[in-house]
C-alpha cells in the first residue's frame, strides 16, 4: 500500500498494539506513537488483566495469546460471595461456553504483560514503525488524509501523514478533545482503592476471581500470577477521605484484616487510587479520524470489560479498515464502526457494568436476598448459567455487534 494509505495510530497500550498487528498482519503499513520511553514503558500502574474469551479469540487471532498463555493463570470459575455471611453465594464454571468459544475460561494475565509482549511483537514487524518517547501534539485532516504533528524526543516538531489517525490514548485523548467530541456520561463520587498483596486467599476457599456483595463495602478480588503470586483487591473509598490517609500503610492493613482477619500483617505489594467514570463519546468517527477503547468510553472496572470492549474495537475497526484501504468497501465502512460500537459501548458495556457494581453494593436488604437468589438460580441451570456466560463474558456484544447495520 502507499504511504498515503498508511494508518498512524496514537498510543501504544494493548487497545492501539492489539488494532496496529491486526492491521500490518493484513498488509497495512502503521505508524505507531508512544510518549512513554522503552525505559519507562513497563513501569505503568498494574491494572486490568481478566481477559474474557471473546478477547482470547482476537488474542489467538494475531498470535499474541500463545505469548500470554505461560505468563497468566487459567481460571475456568469465578464467584460471588456475601462478605457480611462470608459465604459462596453462586460460583459460575465457564464450562457452560465450550461449545461457543475453543476458550472457556478467563486468562489472568495484567496489562502490563499484554502490552509488554505485543509492543515486542509490533517493533519485530516490517510494516510497523513504532516511535517511542514521541508525544503527539495534534493533527489536521483532509478529504485524502490525516497530517500528524508530534515531538520527537529530541524535542524538534516533526510533521506525519497518512490514510487515517486512530486514536488509542485513552480517557484523556487529545484527538477526542480536538475533535470537540462531548464526553458523555457520569464519575462515581467515590474513588476506587486498589491493593496488591502477596498472599493466598485461596486456603480460604476463593478462586481466581471473586466479587464480594456487601452494603457498606463491596470489593473484587483477583489471582495474579507471580512470581511472587499476587492478589488484587479493589474497595470503594471515603469520596471526602483524604488520599494520604486512605493509602497510609496502617490504614490499608486495617481495611485488608477487616476484609480477611489474619495473623500478622499482609505483604502489600503495591497500591493505587483511581476515580471510576461511566462515559461514551458523541461519536466514535469524524472522518478520517477515529476513537478506539477509552478514547471512546470508559467505564466502572467490575466485571472486567473495560479492555477486552477496547480490544474488541480495535479488531473491529481493523477488519473494516483493510477493506476499505484494499478497495473492497466503500469509506462509508467506517461508519458502521461507529454504529456498532458505540451502541454495543451503550447498551451491553455501560449498562452491565453499572448493573454489577449496583448488585455488589446494594442495601435494601430484600433486595440483596433477592438479587443473591437469581445469582444462585442462574449459576446451578445450565441453560441459565450459559446465558449469564455469554453476557458476562463479552460473547453476546460481538454477536449482537454483527446485527447492527
Amino acid at each position: 500500500m502507499p504511504a498515503k494509505q498508511s494508518v498512524i495510530v496514537i498510543g501504544a497500550g494493548p487497545v492501539g498494539l492489539c488494532l496496529t498487528l491486526a492491521l500490518a498482519q493484513q498488509g497495512v503499513p502503521i505508524v505507531l506513537i508512544e510518549a512513554l520511553s522503552d525505559d519507562n514503558y513497563l513501569q505503568q500502574v498494574p491494572r486490568a488483566g481478566s481477559n474474557h474469551p471473546s478477547t482470547l479469540e482476537f488474542f489467538d487471532r494475531i498470535g499474541l495469546y500463545e505469548r500470554l498463555l505461560p505468563r497468566g493463570i487459567v481460571a475456568p470459575k469465578f464467584q460471588y460471595w456475601d462478605r457480611q455471611d462470608s459465604a459462596v453465594i453462586a460460583e459460575f464454571d465457564h464450562v457452560h461456553l465450550k461449545d461457543d468459544t475453543k476458550f472457556p475460561f478467563v486468562l489472568q494475565c495484567e496489562r502490563i504483560k499484554i502490552i509488554e509482549e505485543a509492543l515486542a511483537m509490533a517493533k519485530a514487524h516490517p510494516l510497523v514503525t513504532v516511535r517511542m518517547s514521541t508525544t503527539f501534539t495534534g493533527f489536521s485532516q483532509s478529504a485524502d488524509g490525516v497530517t500528524v504533528e508530534v515531538t520527537n524526543p529530541d524535542g524538534e516538531t516533526e510533521t506525519l501523514s497518512g490514510g487515517y489517525l486512530v486514536s488509542a490514548e485513552g480517557a484523556r485523548s487529545i484527538v477526542r478533545k480536538e475533535l470537540g467530541l462531548e464526553f458523555e456520561g457520569f464519575t462515581y463520587p467515590e474513588r476506587t482503592l486498589n491493593i496488591e498483596v502477596a498472599y493466598d486467599f485461596k486456603k480460604h476457599g476463593f478462586t481466581e476471581r471473586n466479587y464480594i456483595s456487601d452494603p457498606v463495602e463491596y470489593s473484587n478480588l483477583f489471582h495474579w500470577k507471580g512470581p511472587p503470586d499476587r492478589w488484587r483487591i479493589h474497595f470503594p473509598t471515603d469520596p471526602d477521605e483524604d488520599e494520604a490517609k486512605l493509602t497510609d500503610h496502617k490504614a490499608m492493613q486495617a481495611r485488608l484484616k477487616a476484609f480477611l482477619p489474619i495473623d500478622g500483617d499482609f505483604d502489600i505489594c503495591g497500591f493505587n487510587l483511581y476515580p471510576v467514570h461511566q462515559r461514551v463519546a458523541k461519536k466514535f468517527r469524524v472522518g478520517r479520524v477515529i476513537l478506539v477503547g477509552d478514547s471512546a468510553h470508559v467505564n466502572s472496572p467490575i466485571g472486567g470489560m473495560g479492555l477486552n470492549s477496547g480490544v474488541h474495537d480495535a479488531f473491529n475497526l481493523a477488519d473494516k479498515l483493510v477493506r476499505v484501504l484494499r478497495g473492497e468497501a466503500h469509506d462509508g465502512e467506517l461508519d458502521r464502526y461507529d454504529r456498532q460500537r458505540r451502541q454495543i459501548a451503550i447498551k451491553h458495556t455501560q449498562a452491565q457494568t453499572i448493573r454489577n457494581k449496583r448488585l455488589l453494593e446494594e442495601r435494601e436488604p430484600a433486595v440483596r436476598r433477592r438479587n443473591h437468589e437469581e445469582l444462585r438460580r442462574s449459576a446451578e441451570d445450565p441453560v441459565l448459567a450459559r446465558k449469564f456466560l455469554l453476557r458476562a463474558s463479552l460473547l453476546e456484544s460481538l454477536r449482537d455487534a454483527e446485527q447492527i447495520e
